[in-house]
C-alpha cells in the first residue's frame, strides 16, 4: 500500500508541475531576438554555439570525474 501511495504522489506532483509550466510555453511565443538575427547574419552564431557546447562538455566531464571520485571513496569506506 505504501508503494502505491508513493507512486501516486509522484504522478500527482508530475502533473502539478506540468500544469504549472504549461502557461510558460504560451508566453514564449515572442518574435526572435534582434541580437540572434545579428549573430546569424554575421556568421557568429556558430561561435556562440561552439562556446555553449564546450561549456556543456566541460560540465559533463566534471560530473563524470566527480562521480568516479565518489565511487572510489565509497569503496574505500566500505573496505575499512
Amino acid at each position: 500500500m505504501n508503494r502505491i501511495e508513493s507512486v501516486s504522489k509522484k504522478i500527482l506532483s508530475f502533473w502539478m508541475v506540468a500544469l504549472l509550466l504549461f502557461p510558460l510555453n504560451l508566453l514564449a511565443q515572442n518574435p526572435p531576438a534582434a541580437m540572434a538575427d545579428k549573430f546569424r547574419a554575421d556568421g557568429k552564431i556558430y561561435i556562440v554555439i561552439l562556446v555553449i557546447i564546450t561549456i556543456f562538455i566541460g560540465i559533463i566531464v566534471y560530473l563524470f570525474s566527480l562521480e568516479r571520485k565518489i565511487k572510489r571513496l565509497e569503496r574505500e569506506h566500505n573496505i575499512k
